[in-house]
Protein backbone atom coordinates (compact mmCIF):
# COMPACT_ATOMS: atom_id res chain seq x y z
CA UNK A 1 0.00 0.00 0.00
CA UNK A 2 1.39 3.59 -1.00
CA UNK A 3 1.64 5.61 2.32
CA UNK A 4 3.72 9.00 2.25
CA UNK A 5 3.51 9.63 5.88
CA UNK A 6 6.43 8.61 7.94
CA UNK A 7 5.72 8.21 11.73
CA UNK A 8 8.44 8.41 14.42
CA UNK A 9 8.02 4.33 15.01
CA UNK A 10 8.58 2.56 18.01
CA UNK A 11 11.01 0.01 17.26
CA UNK A 12 11.84 -2.60 19.31
CA UNK A 13 8.86 -4.88 21.52
CA UNK A 14 11.43 -7.07 23.72
CA UNK A 15 10.28 -8.20 27.31
CA UNK A 16 11.30 -7.07 30.50
CA UNK A 17 12.69 -9.00 33.07
CA UNK A 18 15.89 -11.80 32.66
CA UNK A 19 14.04 -15.28 33.58
CA UNK A 20 15.69 -18.82 33.10
CA UNK A 21 14.55 -20.91 30.48
CA UNK A 22 11.74 -23.68 31.76
CA UNK A 23 12.99 -27.63 31.05
CA UNK A 24 10.15 -28.88 29.22
CA UNK A 25 10.30 -31.51 26.46
CA UNK A 26 11.53 -30.00 22.68
CA UNK A 27 8.27 -31.44 20.64
CA UNK A 28 5.07 -28.73 20.25
CA UNK A 29 1.17 -30.68 20.02
CA UNK A 30 0.58 -33.96 17.93
CA UNK A 31 -0.86 -32.09 14.92
CA UNK A 32 0.36 -28.14 14.32
CA UNK A 33 -1.40 -25.34 13.05
CA UNK A 34 -0.94 -26.65 8.91
CA UNK A 35 -1.33 -30.35 10.02
CA UNK A 36 -5.00 -28.56 10.74
CA UNK A 37 -5.26 -26.57 7.61
CA UNK A 38 -4.65 -29.66 6.02
CA UNK A 39 -6.98 -31.64 7.51
CA UNK A 40 -9.49 -28.85 6.57
CA UNK A 41 -9.33 -29.07 3.09
CA UNK A 42 -7.34 -25.94 2.95
CA UNK A 43 -3.57 -26.60 3.11
CA UNK A 44 -0.71 -23.84 3.97
CA UNK A 45 1.26 -22.80 0.77
CA UNK A 46 3.67 -20.96 3.32
CA UNK A 47 4.32 -21.48 6.65
CA UNK A 48 6.99 -18.89 8.41
CA UNK A 49 8.07 -19.15 11.84
CA UNK A 50 11.52 -17.97 13.96
CA UNK A 51 9.94 -19.73 16.92
CA UNK A 52 8.68 -23.00 16.15
CA UNK A 53 7.61 -25.97 13.47
CA UNK A 54 4.11 -24.93 11.93
CA UNK A 55 4.09 -28.75 10.81
CA UNK A 56 4.59 -31.67 13.03
CA UNK A 57 6.59 -33.70 11.13
CA UNK A 58 9.39 -30.45 9.67
CA UNK A 59 12.93 -31.07 10.92
CA UNK A 60 14.37 -27.87 8.55
CA UNK A 61 15.32 -24.76 9.01
CA UNK A 62 13.49 -22.38 9.97
CA UNK A 63 15.25 -19.29 9.76
CA UNK A 64 18.78 -18.13 8.53
CA UNK A 65 21.59 -15.47 10.73
CA UNK A 66 24.46 -13.65 9.46
CA UNK A 67 26.78 -12.13 12.02
CA UNK A 68 28.51 -8.75 11.69
CA UNK A 69 32.05 -9.73 13.03
CA UNK A 70 32.43 -11.69 9.31
CA UNK A 71 29.59 -11.88 6.94
CA UNK A 72 29.01 -15.93 8.17
CA UNK A 73 25.64 -17.27 8.09
CA UNK A 74 23.99 -20.07 10.08
CA UNK A 75 20.36 -21.57 10.13
CA UNK A 76 18.94 -22.23 12.68
CA UNK A 77 16.80 -25.57 13.23
CA UNK A 78 14.30 -27.17 15.63
CA UNK A 79 15.14 -29.33 19.12
CA UNK A 80 13.52 -31.75 17.15
CA UNK A 81 11.04 -32.58 14.75
CA UNK A 82 7.47 -30.60 15.15
CA UNK A 83 9.90 -28.71 18.05
CA UNK A 84 10.68 -25.35 19.03
CA UNK A 85 13.49 -23.54 17.77
CA UNK A 86 16.36 -23.95 18.48
CA UNK A 87 17.87 -20.49 19.25
CA UNK A 88 21.14 -21.70 21.82
CA UNK A 89 22.66 -22.06 18.00
CA UNK A 90 21.81 -18.35 17.32
CA UNK A 91 23.07 -17.25 20.90
CA UNK A 92 26.53 -19.66 20.23
CA UNK A 93 27.23 -18.31 17.17
CA UNK A 94 26.07 -14.57 17.29
CA UNK A 95 27.97 -14.25 20.94
CA UNK A 96 30.13 -11.01 21.00
CA UNK A 97 28.49 -9.73 17.48
CA UNK A 98 25.30 -8.52 16.16
CA UNK A 99 23.23 -10.88 13.86
CA UNK A 100 20.73 -9.94 11.59
CA UNK A 101 17.99 -12.24 10.21
CA UNK A 102 18.54 -12.63 6.28
CA UNK A 103 16.13 -16.11 5.54
CA UNK A 104 12.79 -16.74 6.96
CA UNK A 105 12.34 -20.41 5.61
CA UNK A 106 8.64 -21.50 4.29
CA UNK A 107 7.94 -24.94 5.99
CA UNK A 108 5.71 -25.80 3.21
CA UNK A 109 7.89 -27.26 1.14
CA UNK A 110 6.93 -25.13 -2.12
CA UNK A 111 10.25 -22.99 -1.42
CA UNK A 112 8.38 -18.87 -0.55
CA UNK A 113 11.18 -18.21 1.62
CA UNK A 114 10.96 -14.84 2.69
CA UNK A 115 14.22 -12.52 2.47
CA UNK A 116 15.47 -9.03 2.42
CA UNK A 117 12.85 -7.14 0.10
CA UNK A 118 14.01 -4.63 -2.39
CA UNK A 119 12.94 -1.34 -3.31
CA UNK A 120 9.36 -0.42 -4.66
CA UNK A 121 7.24 1.90 -6.02
CA UNK A 122 7.43 4.18 -2.28
CA UNK A 123 10.58 3.93 -1.17
CA UNK A 124 13.78 2.75 -2.19
CA UNK A 125 15.65 -0.44 -1.09
CA UNK A 126 17.45 -2.94 -0.24
CA UNK A 127 15.00 -2.42 3.04
CA UNK A 128 16.62 -3.24 6.24
CA UNK A 129 17.09 -6.52 8.19
CA UNK A 130 15.70 -7.14 11.37
CA UNK A 131 17.92 -7.97 14.57
CA UNK A 132 18.51 -11.14 15.17
CA UNK A 133 18.34 -10.87 19.07
CA UNK A 134 15.68 -7.67 19.06
CA UNK A 135 12.45 -9.87 20.16
CA UNK A 136 13.50 -12.53 22.47
CA UNK A 137 10.29 -14.78 23.82
CA UNK A 138 10.01 -17.84 24.73
CA UNK A 139 7.43 -20.95 23.74
CA UNK A 140 6.72 -24.50 25.60
CA UNK A 141 9.12 -22.72 27.71
CA UNK A 142 12.00 -22.79 25.45
CA UNK A 143 14.02 -20.26 24.37
CA UNK A 144 13.11 -18.21 20.89
CA UNK A 145 13.36 -14.72 18.79
CA UNK A 146 10.68 -13.09 16.78
CA UNK A 147 11.41 -11.04 14.00
CA UNK A 148 11.47 -7.44 15.41
CA UNK A 149 10.41 -5.13 12.27
CA UNK A 150 11.49 -1.06 13.15
CA UNK A 151 10.83 1.36 10.54
CA UNK A 152 12.44 0.52 7.36
CA UNK A 153 12.73 -3.09 8.09
CA UNK A 154 10.96 -5.22 5.38
CA UNK A 155 10.83 -9.45 3.78
CA UNK A 156 9.44 -10.57 0.60
CA UNK A 157 9.37 -12.49 -2.41
CA UNK A 158 8.27 -11.87 -5.46
CA UNK A 159 8.57 -15.13 -7.45
CA UNK A 160 6.47 -17.87 -4.83
CA UNK A 161 4.86 -20.72 -5.74
CA UNK A 162 0.81 -21.64 -4.91
CA UNK A 163 -0.17 -18.36 -3.58
CA UNK A 164 -3.60 -16.89 -4.61
CA UNK A 165 -4.03 -14.72 -7.80
CA UNK A 166 -6.90 -13.54 -9.28
CA UNK A 167 -9.64 -13.71 -7.32
CA UNK A 168 -8.78 -16.98 -5.81
CA UNK A 169 -9.71 -18.00 -1.98
CA UNK A 170 -6.75 -18.03 0.47
CA UNK A 171 -6.53 -17.54 3.90
CA UNK A 172 -3.81 -16.51 6.95
CA UNK A 173 -2.80 -15.65 9.72
CA UNK A 174 0.00 -14.18 12.15
CA UNK A 175 1.02 -13.90 15.50
CA UNK A 176 2.05 -10.69 16.44
CA UNK A 177 3.24 -8.45 19.47
CA UNK A 178 0.42 -6.26 20.07
CA UNK A 179 2.04 -4.20 22.40
CA UNK A 180 4.84 -3.33 19.89
CA UNK A 181 2.97 -1.10 16.53
CA UNK A 182 2.66 2.52 15.23
CA UNK A 183 1.09 4.74 12.54
CA UNK A 184 3.50 3.92 9.55
CA UNK A 185 2.65 1.99 6.89
CA UNK A 186 2.22 -0.32 6.86
CA UNK A 187 2.94 -3.87 9.19
CA UNK A 188 1.81 -6.40 7.22
CA UNK A 189 2.02 -10.09 6.21
CA UNK A 190 0.27 -11.83 3.05
CA UNK A 191 -0.65 -11.03 -0.77
CA UNK A 192 1.04 -8.51 -2.30
CA UNK A 193 2.28 -7.21 -5.90
CA UNK A 194 4.93 -8.88 -7.62
CA UNK A 195 6.24 -5.97 -9.16
CA UNK A 196 6.61 -4.23 -5.95
CA UNK A 197 4.86 -1.21 -6.91
CA UNK A 198 1.19 -0.44 -6.48
CA UNK A 199 -1.11 -1.66 -9.16
CA UNK A 200 -4.09 -0.88 -8.07
CA UNK A 201 -7.14 -1.81 -5.63
CA UNK A 202 -7.48 -5.03 -4.74
CA UNK A 203 -3.86 -6.47 -5.82
CA UNK A 204 -3.26 -7.41 -2.27
CA UNK A 205 -4.80 -9.54 0.54
CA UNK A 206 -2.53 -8.83 3.78
CA UNK A 207 -3.25 -8.87 7.72
CA UNK A 208 -2.22 -5.74 9.04
CA UNK A 209 -1.41 -4.32 12.38
CA UNK A 210 -1.08 -0.94 13.92
CA UNK A 211 -3.16 2.36 14.57
CA UNK A 212 -2.91 4.40 11.44
CA UNK A 213 -5.70 6.25 10.88
CA UNK A 214 -5.58 7.50 7.43
CA UNK A 215 -7.30 4.59 5.54
CA UNK A 216 -9.79 2.21 7.65
CA UNK A 217 -9.61 2.26 11.24
CA UNK A 218 -11.98 1.14 13.90
CA UNK A 219 -13.55 1.55 17.62
CA UNK A 220 -11.12 3.25 20.17
CA UNK A 221 -7.94 4.60 19.20
CA UNK A 222 -6.21 1.10 17.85
CA UNK A 223 -4.00 -0.56 16.89
CA UNK A 224 -6.80 -2.72 15.18
CA UNK A 225 -6.54 -5.87 12.29
CA UNK A 226 -7.49 -5.02 9.47
CA UNK A 227 -6.65 -6.32 5.53
CA UNK A 228 -4.87 -4.14 3.56
CA UNK A 229 -5.86 -4.62 -0.10
CA UNK A 230 -4.05 -2.08 -1.53
CA UNK A 231 -5.12 1.80 -1.76
CA UNK A 232 -6.96 0.99 1.45
CA UNK A 233 -6.70 -0.37 5.24
CA UNK A 234 -9.85 -2.32 5.80
CA UNK A 235 -11.88 -2.57 9.15
CA UNK A 236 -14.83 -3.70 6.79
CA UNK A 237 -17.33 -3.29 4.35
CA UNK A 238 -16.91 0.56 4.91
CA UNK A 239 -13.96 2.47 3.11
CA UNK A 240 -12.71 4.04 7.02
CA UNK A 241 -15.02 3.35 9.87
CA UNK A 242 -16.27 0.42 11.20
CA UNK A 243 -17.41 0.15 14.56
CA UNK A 244 -17.20 -3.78 14.86
CA UNK A 245 -13.59 -3.86 14.33
CA UNK A 246 -12.25 -3.41 18.02
CA UNK A 247 -8.76 -1.80 19.62
CA UNK A 248 -6.35 -4.96 20.46
CA UNK A 249 -3.36 -5.04 21.98
CA UNK A 250 -3.26 -8.56 23.96
CA UNK A 251 1.02 -9.17 24.27
CA UNK A 252 0.49 -12.41 21.79
CA UNK A 253 -1.67 -12.04 19.29
CA UNK A 254 -3.67 -13.58 16.68
CA UNK A 255 -4.99 -12.10 13.89
CA UNK A 256 -6.42 -13.22 10.77
CA UNK A 257 -7.67 -12.51 7.62
CA UNK A 258 -9.10 -14.83 4.97
CA UNK A 259 -11.24 -13.87 1.60
CA UNK A 260 -12.91 -15.74 -1.69
CA UNK A 261 -15.25 -14.27 -4.55
CA UNK A 262 -17.32 -11.14 -2.82
CA UNK A 263 -16.71 -12.42 0.56
CA UNK A 264 -14.05 -11.64 3.25
CA UNK A 265 -13.53 -11.66 7.22
CA UNK A 266 -11.27 -9.89 10.06
CA UNK A 267 -10.71 -12.42 12.94
CA UNK A 268 -8.07 -12.44 15.99
CA UNK A 269 -7.50 -13.30 19.82
CA UNK A 270 -5.19 -13.88 22.38
CA UNK A 271 -2.39 -16.22 20.74
CA UNK A 272 -1.87 -17.06 24.86
CA UNK A 273 -5.76 -18.59 25.73
CA UNK A 274 -9.18 -18.17 25.06
CA UNK A 275 -10.68 -18.56 21.05
CA UNK A 276 -11.32 -16.35 18.07
CA UNK A 277 -13.27 -13.15 18.02
CA UNK A 278 -14.91 -12.63 14.67
CA UNK A 279 -14.73 -9.22 13.55
CA UNK A 280 -15.93 -9.10 10.16
CA UNK A 281 -17.59 -11.33 7.88
CA UNK A 282 -19.12 -9.77 4.50
CA UNK A 283 -19.19 -8.59 1.43
CA UNK A 284 -15.62 -7.48 0.01
CA UNK A 285 -15.73 -3.41 0.73
CA UNK A 286 -18.04 -1.19 -0.88
CA UNK A 287 -15.34 0.83 -3.23
CA UNK A 288 -15.03 0.27 -6.61
CA UNK A 289 -11.67 -2.25 -7.42
CA UNK A 290 -12.15 -4.66 -4.76
CA UNK A 291 -14.98 -7.08 -6.42
CA UNK A 292 -13.37 -9.27 -8.17
CA UNK A 293 -9.85 -9.04 -6.59
CA UNK A 294 -7.12 -9.15 -8.46
CA UNK A 295 -4.31 -10.48 -6.14
CA UNK A 296 -1.09 -11.04 -7.65
CA UNK A 297 0.66 -13.53 -5.15
CA UNK A 298 3.64 -12.00 -3.50
CA UNK A 299 4.36 -12.36 -0.33
CA UNK A 300 5.06 -9.27 2.42
CA UNK A 301 6.17 -9.19 5.64
CA UNK A 302 6.37 -6.25 7.93
CA UNK A 303 5.97 -3.47 4.64
CA UNK A 304 3.27 -2.50 2.10
CA UNK A 305 2.74 -3.54 -1.14
CA UNK A 306 4.80 -0.92 -3.16
CA UNK A 307 7.76 -1.33 -0.27
CA UNK A 308 6.00 1.41 2.00
CA UNK A 309 8.02 0.66 4.99
CA UNK A 310 7.24 3.06 7.76
CA UNK A 311 5.47 0.39 10.03
CA UNK A 312 6.87 -1.21 13.02
CA UNK A 313 5.86 -4.34 14.99
CA UNK A 314 7.01 -7.84 15.40
CA UNK A 315 6.03 -11.49 14.04
CA UNK A 316 6.37 -14.94 15.51
CA UNK A 317 4.65 -17.13 13.36
CA UNK A 318 2.16 -17.34 9.99
CA UNK A 319 0.51 -19.38 7.62
CA UNK A 320 -1.24 -18.44 4.24
CA UNK A 321 -3.52 -21.49 2.54
CA UNK A 322 -4.71 -22.06 -0.76
CA UNK A 323 -8.60 -22.11 -0.33
CA UNK A 324 -10.53 -20.39 2.80
CA UNK A 325 -10.65 -22.23 5.57
CA UNK A 326 -13.74 -22.63 7.66
CA UNK A 327 -13.86 -20.38 11.23
CA UNK A 328 -13.63 -24.04 12.79
CA UNK A 329 -10.40 -24.89 11.22
CA UNK A 330 -8.89 -21.42 12.21
CA UNK A 331 -10.49 -22.39 15.78
CA UNK A 332 -8.68 -25.56 16.00
CA UNK A 333 -5.26 -23.71 14.83
CA UNK A 334 -6.07 -21.48 18.02
CA UNK A 335 -6.38 -24.05 20.34
CA UNK A 336 -2.81 -24.99 19.08
CA UNK A 337 -1.43 -21.62 19.06
CA UNK A 338 -2.62 -21.34 22.70
CA UNK A 339 -1.25 -24.75 23.62
CA UNK A 340 2.26 -24.18 22.50
CA UNK A 341 2.68 -21.89 25.41
CA UNK A 342 3.85 -18.37 24.45
CA UNK A 343 5.27 -16.11 27.26
CA UNK A 344 7.60 -13.12 27.43
CA UNK A 345 11.30 -13.41 28.15
CA UNK A 346 14.30 -11.51 27.78
CA UNK A 347 16.10 -15.05 26.68
CA UNK A 348 17.23 -16.56 30.04
CA UNK A 349 20.49 -15.29 30.88
CA UNK A 350 22.38 -14.58 34.08
CA UNK A 351 22.64 -11.78 35.73
CA UNK A 352 20.13 -9.40 37.92
CA UNK A 353 16.60 -8.99 37.35
CA UNK A 354 14.89 -5.64 36.59
CA UNK A 355 11.53 -5.45 38.46
CA UNK A 356 9.64 -2.77 37.95
CA UNK A 357 8.96 -0.73 41.23
CA UNK A 358 12.40 -1.76 42.75
CA UNK A 359 15.65 1.05 42.52
CA UNK A 360 18.44 -0.29 40.83
CA UNK A 361 22.02 0.71 40.27
CA UNK A 362 23.64 0.24 36.66
CA UNK A 363 27.18 -1.28 37.18
CA UNK A 364 30.33 -1.38 34.53
CA UNK A 365 32.05 -4.65 33.75
CA UNK A 366 34.60 -3.67 31.66
CA UNK A 367 37.57 -4.38 33.28
CA UNK A 368 39.14 -0.84 33.44
CA UNK A 369 35.41 0.10 35.14
CA UNK A 370 34.30 -2.36 37.35
CA UNK A 371 33.95 0.08 40.25
CA UNK A 372 31.83 2.89 37.61
CA UNK A 373 28.48 3.46 37.63
CA UNK A 374 25.72 5.31 35.42
CA UNK A 375 24.35 8.60 37.17
CA UNK A 376 23.76 11.83 35.88
CA UNK A 377 25.57 14.90 36.58
CA UNK A 378 24.74 18.31 35.08
CA UNK A 379 21.60 16.40 33.25
CA UNK A 380 24.44 14.20 31.87
CA UNK A 381 24.99 10.48 31.76
CA UNK A 382 28.35 9.34 32.97
CA UNK A 383 29.74 6.60 34.65
CA UNK A 384 31.77 7.33 38.13
CA UNK A 385 33.74 5.85 40.75
CA UNK A 386 30.53 5.14 43.59
CA UNK A 387 31.48 3.20 46.99
CA UNK A 388 30.49 3.44 50.19
CA UNK A 389 32.35 6.67 50.88
CA UNK A 390 30.99 8.62 48.12
CA UNK A 391 28.79 11.31 48.63
CA UNK A 392 24.88 11.27 49.50
CA UNK A 393 24.68 13.27 46.22
CA UNK A 394 26.71 10.79 44.10
CA UNK A 395 25.00 7.47 45.48
CA UNK A 396 21.16 9.16 44.78
CA UNK A 397 22.60 10.31 41.57
CA UNK A 398 23.58 6.81 40.76
CA UNK A 399 20.21 5.12 41.56
CA UNK A 400 17.75 4.54 39.71
CA UNK A 401 13.83 3.25 39.62
CA UNK A 402 12.66 0.76 37.14
CA UNK A 403 9.54 1.29 35.42
CA UNK A 404 7.55 -0.30 32.84
CA UNK A 405 8.51 0.97 29.68
CA UNK A 406 7.25 4.25 28.59
CA UNK A 407 6.87 3.08 25.06
CA UNK A 408 6.53 -0.35 25.87
CA UNK A 409 5.35 -1.89 28.68
CA UNK A 410 7.77 -5.37 27.74
CA UNK A 411 10.64 -3.10 28.09
CA UNK A 412 12.23 -0.85 31.17
CA UNK A 413 12.32 2.90 31.62
CA UNK A 414 14.81 4.38 34.31
CA UNK A 415 13.37 7.46 36.63
CA UNK A 416 15.80 9.76 38.54
CA UNK A 417 15.93 8.47 42.56
CA UNK A 418 16.28 12.39 43.12
CA UNK A 419 14.55 13.66 39.80
CA UNK A 420 11.35 12.50 40.28
CA UNK A 421 9.64 12.97 36.74
CA UNK A 422 13.08 12.64 35.06
CA UNK A 423 14.22 10.20 33.00
CA UNK A 424 17.13 8.43 31.69
CA UNK A 425 16.25 9.14 27.72
CA UNK A 426 18.74 9.00 24.64
CA UNK A 427 18.97 12.21 22.17
CA UNK A 428 21.75 12.36 19.30
CA UNK A 429 22.96 8.83 20.57
CA UNK A 430 23.96 10.74 24.31
CA UNK A 431 22.40 9.74 27.38
CA UNK A 432 20.64 12.44 29.69
CA UNK A 433 18.58 12.91 32.50
CA UNK A 434 15.28 14.79 31.19
CA UNK A 435 11.71 15.40 32.54
CA UNK A 436 9.56 13.23 30.63
CA UNK A 437 6.79 15.90 28.66
CA UNK A 438 4.84 12.58 27.82
CA UNK A 439 5.77 12.79 23.94
CA UNK A 440 5.75 9.36 22.12
CA UNK A 441 8.99 10.60 21.04
CA UNK A 442 10.29 11.22 24.56
CA UNK A 443 8.58 7.38 26.20
CA UNK A 444 10.41 6.02 23.03
CA UNK A 445 13.78 7.42 24.14
CA UNK A 446 13.49 6.31 27.19
CA UNK A 447 12.65 2.56 26.55
CA UNK A 448 15.40 0.34 27.23
CA UNK A 449 14.88 -3.31 25.96
CA UNK A 450 16.92 -6.23 28.40
CA UNK A 451 19.00 -9.10 26.66
CA UNK A 452 21.16 -11.26 28.03
CA UNK A 453 24.93 -9.29 28.61
CA UNK A 454 26.94 -9.12 25.32
CA UNK A 455 29.70 -10.10 27.10
CA UNK A 456 28.35 -12.92 28.42
CA UNK A 457 27.71 -11.39 31.74
CA UNK A 458 25.42 -9.19 32.85
CA UNK A 459 22.44 -7.49 31.06
CA UNK A 460 22.69 -5.25 27.76
CA UNK A 461 20.17 -2.47 27.43
CA UNK A 462 18.90 -2.44 23.63
CA UNK A 463 17.22 1.27 22.77
CA UNK A 464 13.92 0.68 21.74
CA UNK A 465 13.74 3.07 18.93
CA UNK A 466 17.12 2.16 17.58
CA UNK A 467 17.01 -1.59 18.75
CA UNK A 468 20.86 -2.36 17.45
CA UNK A 469 22.03 0.74 19.60
CA UNK A 470 23.14 -0.71 23.37
CA UNK A 471 23.82 1.54 26.34
CA UNK A 472 27.34 2.03 26.48
CA UNK A 473 30.15 3.80 28.54
CA UNK A 474 32.56 5.25 26.38
CA UNK A 475 35.54 7.93 27.93
CA UNK A 476 33.04 7.65 30.91
CA UNK A 477 30.32 9.33 28.86
CA UNK A 478 26.84 6.93 28.48
CA UNK A 479 25.78 6.53 24.94
CA UNK A 480 23.21 4.18 22.96
CA UNK A 481 26.12 2.61 20.62
CA UNK A 482 26.31 0.35 17.75
CA UNK A 483 29.23 -2.53 17.28
CA UNK A 484 30.97 -0.37 15.02
CA UNK A 485 29.97 2.67 12.95
CA UNK A 486 31.09 6.22 11.78
CA UNK A 487 31.25 7.72 15.66
CA UNK A 488 33.67 7.19 17.99
CA UNK A 489 31.34 5.48 20.68
CA UNK A 490 30.58 3.02 18.20
CA UNK A 491 34.38 1.46 18.13
CA UNK A 492 33.77 -1.99 17.74
CA UNK A 493 36.97 -2.19 20.40
CA UNK A 494 35.40 -3.60 23.95
CA UNK A 495 32.16 -2.85 22.91
CA UNK A 496 30.49 -6.25 23.84
CA UNK A 497 32.07 -5.24 27.58
CA UNK A 498 31.00 -1.85 27.28
CA UNK A 499 27.60 -2.41 27.11
CA UNK A 500 27.26 -5.44 30.01
CA UNK A 501 26.19 -4.08 33.09
CA UNK A 502 25.54 -5.59 36.38
CA UNK A 503 22.38 -4.87 38.12
CA UNK A 504 22.96 -3.88 41.26
CA UNK A 505 21.72 -3.02 44.95
CA UNK A 506 20.61 0.20 44.45
CA UNK A 507 23.60 2.95 46.41
CA UNK A 508 20.54 5.20 47.69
Amino acid sequence: MRKRLMSVGAASALAAGLLAGVSTPSNAATSLPCDIYAAGGTPCVAAHSTTRALYASYNGPLYQVRRSSDNTTRDIGVLSAGGYANAATQDSFCSGTTCLITVIYDQSGRGNNLTQAPGGGAAGGPDNLAVATAAPTTVGGHKAYGVYVAPGTGYRNNHTSGIATGDQPEGMYAIFDGTHYNGGCCFDYGNAETSSNDTGNGHMEAVYFGNIKVWGYGAGNGPWVMADLENGLFSGVNQHYNANDPTVNYRYLTAIVKGEPNHWSIRGGNAQSGGLSTFYNGVRPNVSGYNPMHKEGAIILGIGGDNSKGSAGTFYEGVMTSGYPSDATENSVQANITSAGYSTSTGGGTGGTLTPGSSISLRATTACCTDRYIRHQNDQAVTSVINSSSSSLDKNDATWIVHNGLANSSCVSFESKNYPGDYLRHQNFHLYRQTNDGSTLFAADATFCPQTGKSGQGTSLASYNYPDRFIRHYDNTVYIASDGGSNSFDSATSWADDVSWVVDQPWA
